[in-house]
């Protein structure tokens, strides 16, 4: 599911309409702002922050500036993209450490918020940036809560401080205070306090954590919040702001299937900035929060920012260029393709790559029924061969085709498949490799792309002249898609991300990725 898959869904529909408009009237952006605000409410938005967002998106869409304007729609669909990003946040907002260390941040949250959790995901973001953290174990009440903690402590590479069993065994204020001295003495820059919640709002929870933040005096408090918590999460913003107050918002679990829509409302209701966001159950589930971004996916614009900043994280760059050469001379190997795929599986989850891309909701019942394991299996084939056969995929005759489907536990037919799939794979990269156009099977030719002249247009109407049916059928398609049969591919097309192609054309279809990649 994406990150407010409905409310993304009922909002680029309610802006859809407008772009077959060549002027906007009156009525037009009344009815398109009706629908926003129907979309809004249904996705559980604060009714003021409603109300606030859809006054703005009215008064400027009705202004001058946006009649005159070449494109009304257009103007309009940024129109409400500025006004999301005002709503959540505006400017994204970064940690501050103390300029004495260790700089202590507290979390604190209702019971089943995910603070534990998001104390290992926070601390293993901060150590891949350079941080030394230590996770602190005071939510000494749950049960079992300082052995999670220790757990995803672990997980995460990080030191955790339970000095108490808890259980409700322990002093948390005593244990908050004595972990920033260990801190200091053990040399950690940073240290992460997981506090006690409840299953409510009420007077214990606010003291026993008001009086950790005065022991403590944290640099910054963070207030996680479950996305999927529906209106009670303002009041229960509203509730800890007053009771012990916070610095930053952590939004939780945004990849759940509810309305998630509240969330949107915590940062003008509270003024207080979304700082992160957990999008999994993973540790590396995690990221900032860039209120841009965030509008930007929510109305299917695209975040391409992040999917570049995940790629640069997950790919060695001299390994991309050693690539990119075999592409070149017809040296690439199933290992490299092997190698390639779990560089791919090591930036996350594919569907939650594609879904940043541009136009990616249009996609979404594909997205929901793919398949990532098959990424697996394709490895566990590879895994079976030996290295001559990965060099060499002509080697494999029959028999070592019947040893790799049973070394892998899959079939002939997988293997085979998979051995097609490479050599289209491989054929298509050193296209790209050359600087040509990769022909996709399943995908027309973009759009606008290539050149073609008056006099090749001309000739291109005169049909195909083959004697062979099946051929002359082919050329006639490509004639009517504007291509000349049998041209070079590097003339035949714009590669992906051409500048003046629209974000539709960008995007290639998902089945011919789950081909490449899996069944």
């Amino acid at each position: 599911m994406a990150i407010f898959g409905s409310l993304s869904d009922r909002l680029t529909e309610s802006l859809k309409n407008l772009r077959t408009k060549g002027k906007l009237s009156a009525s037009d952006v009344d009815g398109t702002v009706r629908e926003i605000r129907r979309a809004l409410l249904e996705a559980d938005v604060s009714l003021d922050v409603v109300k606030k967002f859809t006054a703005a998106v009215r008064e400027r869409a009705l202004s001058d500036d946006v009649n005159r304007a070449l494109n009304p729609a257009q103007q309009v669909v940024q129109i409400v993209n500025e006004e999301l990003i005002e709503i959540l946040g505006g400017q994204q907002r970064r940690l501050e450490f103390a300029k004495n260390p260790p700089t202590v941040i507290m979390l604190a949250g209702l019971q089943g918020a995910g603070k534990t959790t998001l104390a290992g995901k926070l601390a293993k973001w901060l150590k891949k940036d350079g941080h030394t953290p230590m996770l602190v174990a005071a939510d000494l009440q749950r049960p079992n809560a300082v052995t999670q903690l220790q757990v995803v402590g672990e997980q995460a590479g990080v030191t955790t401080y339970a000095p108490e069993p808890g259980n409700g065994v322990g002093d948390p204020v005593k244990v908050a205070k004595n972990a920033i001295d260990e801190a200091r003495r053990r040399q950690f820059d940073t240290v992460i306090i997981d506090t006690a919640g409840r299953l409510g709002v009420d007077a214990e929870l606010m003291k026993q954590a008001a009086d950790i933040r005065k022991a403590t005096n944290p640099d910054e408090v963070l207030f996680v919040i479950d996305a999927m918590i529906g209106q009670d999460a303002v009041a229960t913003a509203k509730a800890f702001q007053d009771g012990v107050d916070f610095t930053g918002v952590v939004l939780s679990k945004l990849d759940g299937d509810a309305r998630g829509g509240a969330a949107l409302s915590v940062a003008s209701v509270t003024g207080r900035p979304i700082m992160f966001a957990s999008t999994g159950e993973g540790l590396d589930d995690f990221e900032p929060f860039y209120p841009d971004r965030m509008a930007s996916r929510i109305l299917d614009l695209g975040d391409i920012l992040t999917l570049i900043e995940q790629a640069q994280e997950a790919f060695d760059e001299e390994e991309a260029r050693q690539v990119a050469e075999k592409f070149a001379t017809d040296s690439f190997t199933l290992d490299d393709f092997l190698k390639q795929m779990q560089q791919l599986r090591n930036m996350g989850s594919i569907k939650k790559m594609i879904g940043m891309l541009p136009g990616a909701g249009a996609m979404r019942q594909q997205l929901d029924d793919f398949d990532e394991r098959e990424i697996v299996r394709t490895e566990a084939i590879i895994q079976s061969m030996t290295p001559a056969e990965r060099r060499t995929p002509k080697l494999l005759n029959g028999s070592r085709r019947l040893r790799i489907a049973k070394g892998s536990g899959m079939t002939v037919t997988d293997v085979n498949q998979l051995v097609t799939r490479f050599e289209q794979a491989a054929k298509m990269m050193k296209t790209v490799a050359k600087g040509g156009v990769p022909q996709v099977p399943g995908m027309g030719p973009i759009p606008g792309a290539g050149y073609a002249g008056k006099k090749k247009q001309q000739q291109g109407k005169k049909g195909s002249r083959s004697g062979n049916p099946a051929k002359r059928a082919a050329e006639n398609a490509a004639i009517a898609s504007g291509v000349k049969p049998g041209a070079p591919a590097e003339k035949t097309g714009a590669s992906f991300g051409r500048p003046g192609a629209t974000p539709e054309q960008q995007i290639p279809d998902l089945n011919q990725i789950q081909k490449l990649f899996g069944r």
